[in-house]
Order: C-alpha cells, then structure tokens, then sequence
C-alpha cells in the first residue's frame, strides 16, 4: 500500500518535470549558442579567444542540461542517489566549468559599448561587491544545502514542480556565484586576496563533508519516501563527489593564482585593449599608477 502511495504522489509531478525541462534546456541551449556565437566573431575579428575557454563553457552547458534531462529528473524524482547525482552535477560540477569559460569576459569583450559600460558599472558596484563576496557565496551555496537537506523543504519538493525548479535554478546560481567568487578568471575589481578565498574554501569543503556525514549517520531528510538505506548511499556520493570537485577547485585556484602572479593589472589591460573606457580596473589601475 505504501508504495502505491509512493507511486501515486510522484507519477503525476514527474510529468510536470518534463514540461519544465524543456524550459530550461531551451535557455541553456539559447546561452549555448550566444557564447559560442560571440567567441567566433571575436576570433574572426582578430581577437583570439581561447579554446579551452569555449570547451570549458559547453561542457558546462552539457551538464546542465544532462541534469535537467527529463531522464535525470525522473530518476532524481525517484530515487535520492538520484537526486544527489543531479545536486553535484548541477551545483558543483558545471558551474566550475561554466566559470572557467569566462563568460563574462567574453560578454565586455562582444556587446554594444554602452552594455558593456553597464556590465562594468555593475560589477564594480558595491552590491555586487557583497553579493559576489566568497563569504556571501558560501552562506548562500552552503546554506541553501544545510536547509534543503535538515528541513522539511526536501519532502515539500514533492509537492510543487515550481518549488522543485527554483531549488534547481539555487543550486546552480549559488554554486555558480561561489565557483566565481573562489575562481573566477573574469576581471573582478575588490576580489579578496588568495588567503581569504582559500579560508572560505576550504570551509566549505569542510562543511560540505560535515554535511554528507550527519546525512549518512542520521538518515536525513527525515520522513522521505527514501529508504535509509538509500540516503546512506546518496550521501556517500555526496562526500565522495563532492571531494572529487573540490579537488578540481583547487587546483583551478592556485593555477589561475599563478598564472596571475606578478601581473596584479593584467586582466584589466587586456580587457582595455578591447573596451576603452569600460575596464573593470581602470581607476585601480590609475590610482597605482599615482602611487
């Protein structure tokens, strides 16, 4: 009886799943061609854009939309390994690639010169300044997981195709802005020093690891259509997926740090070549300069 029950309840929200799929793999296929669009005019207008940078953003793209595939959101809907499959794909995985694709470079780099001046007024205003803040990034990405997982919200899921979707689109942005906070290859003016990055990091990590723990000891979420058993696997995934990530964070951190070492400037010289009067860095830079 009770898994009549079971079937009954999710049947019928999976079917919603896909209309909502579609939605969505519809936008990440509209991104997908606007990178790519952008990255092939700047290169057939004499401005090498990496290639790396453009395979780095359409496998970023693909997991995206592996994740919201109406195949994964059936099995993520029926089974929580599922479901933690999906979460380290669409929370961690993609976003380091889609950051590593520097989109926002390319976007400065490709649009109309007074959207770019816009860009950059945004991304030096102090709103975004707290919002794209590691610390924030990480109350808001790790946050989000710590009460979807030990609340009630988890079982809600079941009951709202759109709650389900908006969880979805947090998992992504967040893990998206904290990708970028640690990572980001974009030019950020006030982006705190390698130490401070490194601290909130490996919090994280620590916090995430914490979290897959007390899910596997305690079988949270609590009162689910899953069977203990089955969470215990998923936050085995949880913890193992998660270090795997995290480990490529790393490495991507110190790679870029090195990278960028001894050329405090560089990304802000590169992006006024191509955009004069709309670098991100300008004033930085002016302001060193008088010193």
């Amino acid at each position: 009886m009770y898994l009549l029950q079971c079937s009954y309840v999710l049947q019928p929200h999976s079917k919603e799943h896909h209309h909502g799929s579609f939605v969505f793999l519809l936008l990440i296929s509209i991104i997908f061609a606007l990178y790519v669009v952008a990255a092939f005019s700047l290169n057939l207008a004499g401005k090498k854009w990496g290639n790396w940078k453009t395979c780095s953003f359409i496998s970023g793209c693909i997991l995206v939309a592996i994740a919201l595939s109406p195949t994964m959101l059936d099995y993520a809907h029926h089974d929580f390994r599922g479901h933690m499959i999906q979460h380290l794909l669409l929370g961690m995985l993609a976003p380091v690639a889609l950051v590593l694709g520097a989109p926002v470079t390319l976007a400065i780099r490709t649009v109309p010169h007074q959207a770019s001046k816009a860009l950059s007024s945004l991304l030096n205003s102090t709103f975004f300044h707290f919002l794209s803040h590691p610390v924030t990034a990480f109350l808001l990405n790790i946050g989000g997981m710590y009460a979807l997982y030990l609340t009630p919200l988890y079982n809600n899921l079941h009951n709202s195709a759109a709650l389900h979707y908006a969880v979805h689109f947090h998992f992504l942005a967040a893990g998206y802005l904290f990708t970028w906070s640690i990572i980001g290859p974009d030019p950020a003016p006030r982006r705190p020093k390698l130490f401070t990055r490194l601290l909130v990091l490996f919090l994280s990590v620590a916090a995430h690891a914490f979290l897959s723990k007390f899910m596997y000891a305690y079988a949270y979420p609590k009162n689910s259509l899953h069977s203990e058993a089955e969470i215990k696997e998923a936050a085995k995934i949880m913890y193992y997926g998660g270090d795997i990530i995290e480990l490529l964070i790393i490495i991507a951190v110190f790679t870029i740090w090195y990278n960028k070492k001894g050329k405090p400037y560089y990304s802000f010289h590169k992006e006024k070549k191509y955009r004069a009067g709309s670098c991100l860095g300008v004033q930085q830079h002016s302001s060193a300069a008088k010193g």
